[in-house]
């Protein structure tokens, strides 16, 4: 059957296809408490109305100019904390009710731009069958549609949730739905939820990124998000009639390594955190390495971060390495899609455990992202063990 739901943002209706997976067990519906809206915090100033008399263009422009400046001071005094895109809802905050946004200098941080991006195009990517396009992060998720068959995808099975929900206490009930499921798969792992139904549904981008960075993380998305992204978040509160707001920090990602639950730093995090110089010193060594062995076939190394990526060089390695020839049937020598170069990477791997070589810590999807990091460790397990091989 073949369902409609409506883009909030632009008033279009989106379609999906509702999956045939198997059902999860149920799970009991709970109503969220009181929705918490993202706040985007400002003043604007008008001038007064006109005065009798005629007055000429440049007295009225001066006196405008005079009106902002002094508008300016006002908000920017003491008694009325300086707040940013006040929107006509946000003066109706309860006493020592608050709200959250980022803040608009942390939105332009390359990192965080990299991180949106790369999580929207990994949802799309996951949802393409699905017929689902999301555009904005905070307008399309924030009703649990989304995120229903996005979890429902990831995890392959069926939630017991409405299909079309238009009231709020009807999205919330999806959302409690969907977060229940997806706590139930991360309590496990012992990670902070630093998420809730109110943040979510009130369009808290920091509360939904937070989940979708958990959601990659425990599914191992084929995608490689940006390291230590921190935002600056402006919290603002009514105290006394007035709103007071304060900044604080919000990490949003750590390292690969953290993040997927592998927290023991090895001698590669200190190179790249604190002997950054010397980095240029290994991969040279390893290039050495490698190329006295691929010289046989002919071939060469010249870039550790790209060469490596589509598996190839590592697959033709090992059977230098280990003396054996690779039937060409087994991987793919000219590989075209994401897919076929993460299937290269793991038939290498599989060779390394076969030559006696413990699991990498990379996984494979990562080699081919291009991090360098992980392309780095695997070449040198493999020249620790086979340095003194002619």
């Amino acid at each position: 059957m073949h369902h409609m739901f409506k883009d909030h943002r632009r008033g279009e209706k989106r379609g999906f296809l509702s999956p045939k997976n198997k059902n999860c067990s149920g799970l009991e519906l709970r109503r969220g408490c009181s929705q918490a809206l993202v706040a985007s915090l400002a003043g604007s100033l008008l001038p007064g109305s006109d005065r009798s008399g005629v007055e000429t263009s440049e007295h009225v422009q001066r006196e405008v100019s005079d009106l902002q400046e002094e508008g300016k001071n006002a908000i920017n005094s003491p008694m009325s904390p300086a707040l940013a895109d006040v929107h006509p809802e946000d003066t109706q905050l309860e006493e020592n009710e608050e709200r959250t946004m980022i803040d608009p200098t942390s939105k332009d941080d390359p990192k965080f731009k990299e991180l949106v991006k790369v999580l929207l195009n990994w949802i799309n990517d996951v949802l393409v069958e699905e017929r689902i396009i999301v555009k904005q992060l905070e307008e399309d998720l924030y009703d649990g549609q989304v995120l229903q068959k996005l979890l429902e995808k990831l995890a392959g099975c069926k939630l017991n949730v409405a299909e079309v929900t238009q009231s709020e206490i009807g999205q919330k009930q999806k959302l409690q739905t969907v977060l229940e499921t997806v706590h139930d798969l991360l309590r496990p792992r012992g990670w902070a939820l630093r998420w809730s139904v109110d943040s979510i549904h009130g369009k808290n981008l920091v509360a939904i990124l937070h989940l979708l960075v958990s959601l990659a993380m425990h599914f191992r998305a084929p995608i490689r998000l940006p390291e230590h992204v921190t935002v600056q978040v402006v919290v603002v509160r009514k105290r006394e009639g007035l709103l007071h707001s304060s900044h604080i920090s919000e990490e949003l990602t750590t390292t690969t390594e953290m993040m997927m639950g592998r927290f023991e730093r090895d001698a590669f995090d200190t190179l790249f955190d604190h002997a950054p110089d010397k980095l240029s010193v290994v991969k040279k060594s390893l290039i050495t390495f490698v190329n006295k062995h691929l010289n046989k076939l002919n071939l060469e190394v010249t870039e550790l971060e790209t060469q490596f990526a589509d598996g190839v060089y590592l697959v033709l390695l090992m059977g230098l390495l280990e003396d054996y020839f690779v039937p060409l049937h087994n991987f793919y020598l000219t590989p075209e899609s994401f897919d076929q170069k993460v299937h290269n990477v793991s038939f290498a791997f599989e060779l390394m455990l076969d030559g006696g070589l413990k699991k990498p810590k990379a996984r494979p999807e990562d080699v081919v992202n291009l991090d360098l990091k992980s392309t780095l460790r695997v070449l040198y397990n493999l020249f620790t063990k086979y340095k003194n091989v002619e």
